[in-house]
């Protein structure tokens, strides 16, 4: 049990690093927070809704509350879960892939300031949830199906630093495939 608590102390401690490198992307983004970076593309205070939403969404599916976001069929969870393990194993979103419709936001944060609260609070709730499934020893209920709950922390993290690295990135390079280390192998 004690293995336990330290992997999620240590999960946890990367999601909410991830968290604190978003919210000074927020806060770098200036007059550009509430403008999309190419037709097509959120603003940075929309994917800073869309990761808190993604998180508060995560804590709901996990005990059990209403959620927004609805459990796959058996056949899609499979595929779902393919590609969830794929993300853990590169460390990257693959091209193409998409968000729940419920985790698209039309707007977000007013300011980089309202941002900063915004994730804040969800990651707490996050954090709570992920603390308490763990201390119990039980998998996480995701819409992926039953998961070990570092491996979800370790995929909600990979998540937001995936769309931090959109909140800066000129259009286009934000969806290469494989990490840039690898880029010429």
């Amino acid at each position: 049990m004690e293995d336990a608590m330290t992997d999620i102390d240590t999960a946890l401690a990367a999601s909410r690093d991830a968290v604190d490198e978003m919210i000074r992307a927020g806060q770098q983004s200036g007059a550009a927070w509430n403008a999309p970076r190419a037709p097509g593309k959120w603003s940075p205070s929309q994917i800073v809704e869309h990761v808190a939403r993604g998180l508060e969404e995560g804590a709901n599916v996990a005990v059990g509350r209403p959620s927004k976001v609805t459990m796959l069929p058996a056949v899609v969870r499979l595929i779902g879960r393919f590609i969830f393990k794929r993300v853990l194993q590169k460390a990257t979103f693959p091209k193409g892939f998409k968000a729940h419709k419920a985790l698209n936001p039309a707007s977000g944060p007013a300011t980089p300031a309202e941002g900063r609260i915004r994730l804040q609070t969800a990651h707490q709730k996050w954090d709570e949830v992920c603390r308490r499934i763990a201390a119990d020893g039980r998998p996480m209920t995701t819409t992926f199906g039953s998961l070990p709950v570092q491996d979800v922390v370790r995929f909600s993290e990979l998540h937001t630093r995936h769309h931090t690295k959109q909140m800066a990135a000129p259009v286009g390079t934000e969806l290469l495939e494989r990490p840039l280390a690898d880029a010429n192998g």
